[in-house]
């Protein structure tokens, strides 16, 4: 997955676990900015309707505003490489909490997440790397979405450490968070 994926997560399962969990983005952006490039991360069906949330500048969690569809979304973060805003919802909220807690996902419980706008400096292969491994597998993503929770669902797509990322590929093959990505333009 992305380690800008492991910031945004991690800031999304501090706003559901009540803690901080990553840099905070520069307090220069206003909300209205914040809010805008979360949104840019779904459709705006999905979006309009969100909750968004945001570190603030001591790395606090807080709701830029409360949504009513069960979806998430957070802002790029100016702190990362490239972007990195996403939505998800509920379920991939669970699969996301149990990655970043090295346990078991929820098994068959499929969530889908987007990330319209992109994501970089991911490694295909491991689910915890902070840098690159020198095996040549930190892909660069274009928008995409992500379906995690069912393995059954990945039979059939590549997963090898280099993906063709203008095609459907599976990220994470052979652990437990292995999941689909989705390109979609």
């Amino acid at each position: 997955m992305h380690r800008t994926f492991v910031v945004c997560v991690a800031a999304a399962l501090a706003a559901a676990a009540g803690h901080a969990a990553a840099a905070p983005p520069p307090a220069k952006m206003s909300d209205a900015a914040l809010i805008r490039s979360a949104m840019a991360a779904a459709p705006m069906a999905v979006a309009k309707d969100a909750t968004v949330v945001a570190m603030d500048a001591k790395g606090a969690m807080r709701v830029l505003r409360k949504g009513n569809n069960g979806w998430t979304c957070m802002p790029d973060s100016p702190a990362t490489p490239g972007p990195d805003a996403m939505c998800m919802d509920a379920n991939a909220m669970k699969w996301a909490e149990a990655w970043m807690g090295h346990k078991p996902p929820p098994a068959d419980t499929v969530g889908m997440m987007y990330m319209l706008a992109g994501g970089t400096d991911a490694s295909n292969s491991d689910p915890y790397a902070a840098k690159p491994t020198g095996r040549g597998d930190w892909v660069r993503t274009g928008p995409h979405l992500m379906v995690v929770g069912s393995a059954s669902l990945l039979g059939g797509y590549p997963a090898g450490a280099n993906p063709d990322t203008t095609k459907p590929y599976v990220m994470w093959a052979g652990t437990p968070y292995a999941h689909l990505m989705v390109p979609v333009r």
